[in-house]
């Protein structure tokens, strides 16, 4: 079975090696124990209320309860650039117009953006690649909209999601070369591990205040604004189809996408609901549509995907899958189908990793 809970200190061993699995371009999944342990701790201190909220952090695991052993991770961030600024570029357009020459060109800029101040943001969603079957990559991922639902009052009114951009298998990014590498005076792979280790002061000091013109940067730099690596394009279309929107921003060292949404109008948001559990046989049927289904318990949240009835008054679980909820009959539980029911009986692409986490990074 595959279960999502939150992380717990001694899943560090098995997080640390999904970490030398990410390659280049997830910044908040660093292959370093000691930041990987911090990581963890900061989750745990914010389900205990220990932490303001400019440092909470959620971190969810993807276990496989037969090999006992985590295969993937997700997060949310609960609100982004209150304890130090939150950076990206914002694409915009100035006008250069003379009337004595009749010319009017408007020229593509990029501008140095802190507007999604106080957002909250998913990130570091990675899944082992041994792992990338059947669901497990859209649950990882979609799971975190049914956290948002039952526990709306911990964040903010909208939503993030950078995702990983352009580069190849050795760490070059198009976009880098042609902006970053000119004010950083570094290699991209090195300002990522940066930025994974929380060193994020450089950009501030470095990074140009004004607008920079796209059409000085190189055709290849040009072509990947906006546009995500091709192992993260699944992860993009799960996104996406829940409502969030690329709308103009995008990551100052890559060049990735950033998409947005109002939480409250997130399809998994809008549609879960609370429904009774009953033990007994779910369905049998082939194409039963799949529900993400999490024990609405804030210390002890947990999920898993389960077959269900689309119009129902009540979920069905069998015993062993109560178990591992830590639910029985009559308990209520939040459901919200997997995809849209159009969607319901197809099987899309499998996620695969995204960036932020920011590279999500």
């Amino acid at each position: 079975m595959m279960l999502i809970r939150p992380v717990r200190l001694g899943d560090l061993a098995d997080i640390l090696k999904l970490s030398g699995k990410t390659g280049i371009g997830l910044t908040s999944l660093p292959k370093d124990e000691a930041q990987l342990r911090a990581r963890i701790e900061r989750s745990l201190a914010t389900w205990a209320g220990k932490l303001d909220k400019a440092e909470q952090g959620f971190l969810f695991v993807l276990e496989d309860t037969q090999l006992g052993q985590v295969v993937g991770v997700s997060a949310i961030e609960v609100a982004v650039g209150l304890s130090e600024p939150w950076y990206n570029f914002r694409l915009g357009t100035l006008v250069h117009a003379s009337k004595s020459l009749n010319i009017y060109k408007p020229v593509p800029t990029l501008f140095l953006s802190n507007d999604h101040t106080g957002f909250t943001e998913l990130c570091t969603l990675f899944l082992d690649p041994e792992h990338r079957n059947g669901k497990n990559g859209h649950l990882l991922s979609k799971v975190r909209f049914l956290f948002l639902a039952a526990f709306r009052q911990h964040f903010s009114p909208k939503v993030i999601a950078e995702m990983r951009g352009v580069s190849d298998d050795h760490g070059h990014s198009p976009f880098w070369d042609s902006v970053g590498r000119h004010f950083f005076g570094m290699e991209f792979v090195e300002a990522d591990r940066l930025t994974g280790m929380g060193q994020k002061s450089f950009i501030a000091e470095l990074m140009p205040k004004h607008p920079l013109y796209t059409e000085l940067l190189s055709p290849e730099a040009r072509s990947v604004i906006g546009q995500v690596h091709p192992h993260t394009a699944p992860a993009r279309a799960v996104l996406e189809s829940e409502g969030l929107r690329y709308t103009g921003y995008v990551d100052i060292f890559d060049g990735g996408p950033t998409l947005e949404g109002e939480i409250d109008q997130l399809r998994a948001v809008r549609e879960s609901r609370l429904l009774p559990v009953h033990i007994g046989q779910p369905s049998q049927e082939q194409d039963a549509p799949l529900y993400v289904v999490a024990r609405e318990d804030y210390q002890g949240f947990c999920a898993t995907l389960v077959a269900g009835d689309p119009v129902m008054n009540r979920l069905t679980l069998d015993p062993a899958t109560a178990e591992q909820l830590g639910v029985k009959e009559g308990d209520r539980v939040r459901a919200v189908a997997l995809y849209p029911f159009r969607e319901n009986r197809v099987t899309p692409n499998q996620v695969t990793d995204s960036n932020p986490e920011e590279s999500l990074a």
